[in-house]
């Protein structure tokens, strides 16, 4: 789910290798808009803390901006956009499901599962290729293969911006520079 369409996943080839060379991961690639002025959003983190500063995302940015003009993979123009995944971030990998553990999530499918393609709930873990997630409403815990997923994304609950702020407290307790979330 790092990369949504054939376009992307060819730009996500590109881009991984680079930011890998800067110690970051990638979380998610998305080529966005139609055929005028396009978008490449890169969302990225450092694998330690899963948190990026403003300086890496330009060092990052410059990085894949050389490999891009080089390959020249995006006809027409497009503006290049880096960012760390945010607090209400995308989840693009099964290990996300275990980080994230506990937090409430949105999910969509690629096929019905007992009538739905859409759930919500509490991110339970993962039991070997599936998310566990505790269903809004429901008692049981539902196991959705992680190879149906075509979209999930924390959501932005009270619980999960204190975690948040408690994240950046920490942080500038350790003196270390401010960074985007």
């Amino acid at each position: 789910m790092k990369a949504k369409t054939v376009e992307d996943r060819a730009l996500l080839e590109l881009i991984e290798p680079v930011a890998e060379s800067l110690g970051l991961d990638i979380v998610r690639v998305r080529l966005m808009g139609g055929t005028q002025r396009r978008r490449l959003q890169i969302m990225a983190e450092r694998p330690s803390d899963h948190d990026i500063a403003v300086e890496e995302c330009a060092r990052l940015s410059r990085a894949v901006s050389e490999v891009l003009d080089a390959a020249d993979p995006i006809s027409g123009e497009y503006l290049l956009e880096v960012s760390s995944p945010g607090v209400d971030r995308p989840l693009t990998r099964q290990s996300d499901f275990e980080l994230f553990e506990g937090f409430e999530a949105r999910l969509e499918t690629d096929r019905m599962i007992e009538g739905r393609k859409r759930f919500k709930g509490t991110v339970a873990g993962t039991d070997g290729d599936n998310i566990a997630i505790d269903l809004e409403g429901e008692a049981d815990t539902a196991l959705i293969p992680f190879d149906w997923l075509v979209d999930a994304k924390l959501v932005l609950t009270d619980e999960l911006m204190k975690a948040g702020a408690e994240k950046r407290a920490a942080r500038n307790d350790n003196n270390e520079p401010e960074t985007e979330d």
